[in-house]
C-alpha cells in the first residue's frame, strides 16, 4: 500500500510469442524471465499482491515457484497476439478481485520481457503516481536521434520518400525536439484509468530510465539484456 491505496501487480506473461518461442520460460542470467519479476516483487514493500496473467501451465509453475500468486488462468479469447494490454489488465483485475474479496486502487503492470528492472524502478514509479497526484505514470527512455520519426522514411514501389513532411529540412540533430519511448519497465494505473479503458490517462508522468534498458522480442534482445546484465552486476574497480 501506498498513501492508502492499495496495490496489484499484474504480469501479464501468455505462453505463445513470434519473435522468441517460450519467451517468458527464456532465462537472463540464468532465471527465467517471469521468474525474475518475482524476485523484484519481493523487494517491492508497497506491492499488496502481484498474480500471474497466463494461458500456460509451464510459465504458472514457474512464476509460482517465484513467489507470484497464480489465482487464476487466462481465457484463450484474451490469449492471442492481437490481444491489448486494457483488456488482460481489467481481467485479472476482476479475477484477483473475485478471489479474495479485496478492492484494488492502483494496478501496476511488470511485463516479464524488461529482465533489468529493478525494485527501486517500481517504487520509484509508484511513489510518482502518488507524489504527483496523476492518472497513470510510464517508464520511459530517451529516443535516439537517429530513430527520431522526423527522420524516417517510407519505401514505396522502390522509391525513398520522408514520411514526415518537415524530413527534408532536418540537417542536425540539434533541429530535433527531444523525445521518449516507453521501455515497458513498468506501467502504473490509478483504477480509474485503467476502467475508463486506458493506459494513457489525461495526467500521465513519466519517470525517465537513466541508462539503457533491455525489452526482450528476440533473440538479439536477449542476447543485449545478457551483456547488460552482465555489465551490471561485474565488480567495480577496485572492489
Amino acid at each position: 500500500m501506498i498513501g492508502g491505496l492499495r496495490v496489484l501487480a499484474v504480469v501479464p506473461a501468455r505462453g505463445g510469442s513470434k519473435g522468441l518461442p517460450r519467451k517468458n520460460l527464456a532465462t537472463v542470467g540464468g532465471v527465467p524471465l517471469v521468474a525474475r519479476v518475482g524476485h523484484v516483487v519481493a523487494d517491492c514493500p508497497t506491492i499488496d499482491r502481484a498474480v500471474v496473467s497466463t494461458d500456460d501451465d509451464e510459465i504458472a509453475a514457474v512464476a509460482a515457484d517465484a513467489g507470484l500468486d497464480v489465482p487464476f488462468r487466462r481465457p484463450p479469447e484474451l490469449s492471442g497476439d492481437r490481444i491489448g494490454d486494457v483488456d488482460v489488465l481489467q481481467h485479472a483485475l476482476a479475477a484477483t478481485e473475485a478471489d479474495d474479496g479485496t478492492r484494488y486502487d492502483v494496478v501496476v503492470m511488470l511485463q516479464p520481457t524488461s529482465p533489468l528492472r529493478t525494485a527501486a524502478d517500481v517504487e520509484g514509479a509508484l511513489a510518482r503516481l502518488v507524489d504527483g497526484d496523476l492518472d497513470a505514470v510510464w517508464t520511459v527512455s530517451p529516443t535516439d536521434g537517429k530513430a527520431h520519426p522526423v527522420k524516417q522514411l517510407r519505401l514505396t514501389d522502390g522509391l525513398l520518400t520522408f514520411d514526415h513532411p518537415d524530413g527534408a529540412a532536418v540537417v542536425a540533430r540539434q533541429q530535433l525536439a527531444p523525445l521518449w519511448h516507453r521501455n515497458g519497465v513498468a506501467y502504473v494505473l490509478r483504477r480509474g484509468t485503467l476502467e475508463a479503458g486506458r493506459l494513457l490517462g489525461e495526467r500521465t508522468g513519466a519517470v525517465v530510465a537513466d541508462g539503457p534498458v533491455a525489452n526482450v522480442d528476440d533473440a538479439l534482445d536477449l542476447a543485449w539484456a545478457e551483456f547488460l546484465l552482465a555489465r551490471r552486476d561485474a565488480p567495480s574497480d577496485g572492489a
